[in-house]
């Protein structure tokens, strides 16, 4: 399995100063996270989500870091790839000079948009959105697999002048014949979609570990059925990323506290952004007995659904997703014994989740140190051996 990490830049409660320090922040833990040996660092794109996240502009975020890094990968994850958010000709110039800068360390992920706030900030007809980010993947492969291209699809025609030149992406990205492609995938028909077309799953729910095996069953068996007639590049990408929170501690009651205050302040703020509400989240939650309200919340939405009442999610974990804390929250053990439940599934790269708005710096960094020198050594070692190894703490 491989490890990575992504960044949402959240903050509970918002300010100029606090935004340009969660950027610095941000950028500490992923060069940390080189130095731990993760092996690669995901960067999401939203627009003017306050309190959720304040990656709008996330191609400069990663080649800050690639320049203070060397071997960790730089993921878009994702690219909001609808027109009006990023011409696909336009996210192919960035992502290959993104390449070349880094020395060909680039998976490029792409994203519908997450909320009708952002759609309407850049006027993109949220009814396209799923089109769009299509067929901007079979332009970028298009255009990177050859020196000239001109394309001809069922929403654009992009060709150069009558007498020009043929069009050509400048530069070339190093990776050949282009850097992996990735399909965000918070829903179950994505993934399955992401299968069809041939690129990695990019797995963001906290729905928990039946509901990433139930993905990745998904996966898979579209995998194994598919006819190739849907793949948007000759070079397929089949790579499963789950998402995994966590928060390590010596104190795994503290650990589990502190991940069950950061991810009730993600789910409320992406809540607030999805279904609207006068009051915003905060940080003010630090004090409440966070475990049980998510539990309590949980079993709420869980029984909503068998209800009936919840007809936007597809299946019983989504419903409850954003308020299930059984996650690699708590010490070194506790971190290893649930990526263990992960590599069992078949994972092949753990997104972590570790950067949530009412996360301390320090708790981030103690957390990065404590993957880095125990739970992905633990992974590095065959299965057939790890009986004999101790982790010491």
């Amino acid at each position: 399995m491989k490890f990575s990490m992504i960044f949402e830049a959240q903050i509970a409660d918002p300010t100029p100063e606090k935004e340009r320090q969660t950027y610095h922040d941000s950028i500490e833990q992923a060069v940390f996270a080189e130095d731990m040996g993760f092996d690669g660092i995901w960067a999401v794109e939203h627009h003017g989500l306050e309190h959720y996240s304040h990656m709008s502009a996330p191609e400069l975020f990663l080649a800050t870091v690639a320049a203070k890094t060397t071997r960790i990968r730089l993921g878009h994850g994702a690219v909001c790839m609808p027109f009006n958010f990023n011409y696909p000709t336009r996210v192919a110039e960035r992502a290959a000079m993104l390449d070349v800068l880094s020395n060909g360390r680039l998976n490029l992920g792409a994203a519908r948009g997450g909320t009708l706030q952002e759609a309407a900030m850049c006027n993109v007809d949220p009814s396209k959105t799923a089109a769009e980010v299509e067929e901007a993947l079979r332009i970028i492969a298009s255009a990177w697999r050859s020196d000239d291209f001109e394309y001809h699809g069922e929403l654009l025609d992009i060709k150069a002048p009558e007498g020009n030149s043929p069009l050509r992406i400048l530069p070339r990205p190093i990776q050949n014949p282009h850097p992996p492609l990735f399909l965000a995938s918070t829903k179950p028909d994505t993934v399955v979609h992401s299968a069809e077309l041939g690129v990695g799953a990019l797995v963001f729910g906290f729905g928990g570990l039946d509901s990433v095996a139930m993905q990745h069953k998904l996966y898979w068996d579209r995998v194994a059925e598919r006819d190739g007639s849907n793949l948007v590049s000759d070079v397929v990408n089949n790579h499963f990323v789950a998402l995994c929170p966590t928060i390590i501690q010596d104190d795994a009651q503290r650990a589990k506290e502190i991940g069950a205050r950061g991810q009730r302040f993600f789910g409320e703020s992406i809540g607030y952004w999805h279904l609207g509400g006068a009051n915003p989240p905060t940080g003010a939650t630090v004090d409440d007995d966070n475990i049980a309200y998510m539990k309590a919340k949980a079993a709420a939405e869980e029984a909503a659904f068998d209800r009936g009442d919840r007809p936007q999610y597809s299946e019983r974990s989504l419903a409850a997703a954003n308020y299930n804390v059984d996650h690699a929250y708590g010490t070194v053990e506790d971190a290893i014994a649930y990526v263990e439940n992960l590599e069992r599934i078949g994972v092949d790269e753990v997104l972590c989740l570790i950067q949530m708005g009412t996360v301390p710096q320090e708790v981030c960094m103690e957390t990065i140190r404590a993957w880095g020198e125990h739970v992905i050594p633990h992974f590095r070692t065959p299965v057939e051996s790890r009986a004999a190894v101790t982790v010491a703490v």
